[in-house]
Formats: structure tokens, sequence, C-alpha cells
């Protein structure tokens, strides 16, 4: 028998204790996170009321909508850019007729904010935010 350099292990009763093989790792994996070759941008802080409408189906914000006053927010925001705000307006429509009838729909704001590209140039685009009371 070959001497190892780990003492060998007893489970109590005077024979030694077979030690299970230590896991590898590949060599090139790290515990660590390697950083993201494309980053996501940062984003605003979570704000509880506001609802921003983006790829998903309209029956995605719907829901989501109808979660939040059914958790008891007497009042919400929903927020769309660019081309989403057609599907904005869909929701909204889709919350007021199948679902709270006695919705109210508040100020809608209309805006153009200006956004950088990935190329650096900037672009104006447009945004609507709607507001939405119980």
């Amino acid at each position: 028998m070959e001497p190892t350099s780990e003492p060998a292990v007893s489970n109590g009763d005077g024979k030694p204790k077979q030690q299970s093989p230590k896991p590898t790792q590949a060599p090139d994996a790290s515990p660590a996170r390697q950083p993201n070759a494309n980053p996501r941008p940062a984003r605003a802080p979570f704000d509880g009321n506001v609802v921003f409408v983006g790829k998903k189906e309209p029956m995605s914000y719907v829901l989501t909508l109808v979660g939040r006053f059914n958790a008891g927010a007497s009042s919400l925001e929903l927020k769309a850019r660019g081309r989403t705000i057609s599907k904005a307006v869909d929701v909204t429509q889709i919350l007021k007729n199948r679902f709270m009838p006695d919705l109210r729909i508040g100020n809608v704001l209309l805006a153009t904010e200006q956004v950088e590209n990935e190329d650096g140039s900037k672009s104006r685009v447009s945004s609507m935010t709607v507001t939405l009371s119980k």
C-alpha cells in the first residue's frame, strides 16, 4: 500500500473510512462570476407603482396591473416608449373594458426622451405615461 499525504480517517469501528474523491474544476472555470461582454445598462431604482411596457404580450401587463391593484395599490403608472406606446394603450383598454370597469384613467403624459444608441449617437424617442387609479 502506498503512503498517502492525508491521514486515514476511522468511522469508529477501527476500519479506515473510504474518502470520496475531491471534486475538480475545469482549468478555465472560475468560481467567481466572470464579467459579461455586454453588460446591461443601469436601470432606475424599482418603483412599485410603475409598470414599464416592453416586449411581452399585453395580457402579461394587464395581469401585473390587476395583481398590484388587488394587492392594495390605489394608483399605478403605466409607462411606454417608442413602438410600445400602442401596446400600452391596448393594455389600458383591456384592463378597463374586461377586468376593471370602474378604473379611472387619469393623467396621460406625452413626452420625448433622448436616448443614447450603442454607437454613441443620440436619438429622440416618444414616451407616454398613463396614471391609472381605482
